[in-house]
C-alpha cells in the first residue's frame, strides 16, 4: 500500500519559442499489489502521451519519481501559474 500520495504537475512556457509543454507524475498501487509510477507529458490543452513504469516496492518507484523531478526542474519547469485546470485537476 501506498504510505503517502504522490503526485506532481509541471509547466514551462516560453512565448518567444511557442512553448507550453507539461509534466504529470503520479505514484498509484495495482490491484496485483505493485506500485506504479504514471508519467503524462506534452503539450498544454492537448493529450500527450503517457509512461507506465511497474515495480514490485514503492521505494523504487519514489526513487525514480524523485529523479525525474529533478531533472524537470532544472530544465526549467516548474509550477502552474494559471488557474486553469491540467490533466491531474
Amino acid at each position: 500500500m501506498i504510505a503517502q500520495p504522490y503526485q506532481l504537475y509541471v509547466e514551462r512556457t516560453d512565448a518567444t519559442k511557442n512553448m507550453a509543454r507539461f509534466y504529470a507524475m503520479s505514484i498509484e498501487p495495482t490491484l496485483f499489489g505493485e506500485t506504479c509510477l504514471i508519467r503524462r507529458w506534452g503539450r498544454i490543452g492537448a493529450g500527450g502521451q503517457r509512461r507506465v513504469h511497474r515495480f514490485r516496492r514503492e521505494e523504487e518507484a519514489v526513487e525514480l519519481f524523485l529523479i525525474l523531478l529533478r531533472r524537470k526542474r532544472s530544465r526549467g519547469y516548474g509550477p502552474r501559474l494559471h488557474s486553469r485546470p491540467g490533466p491531474l485537476a
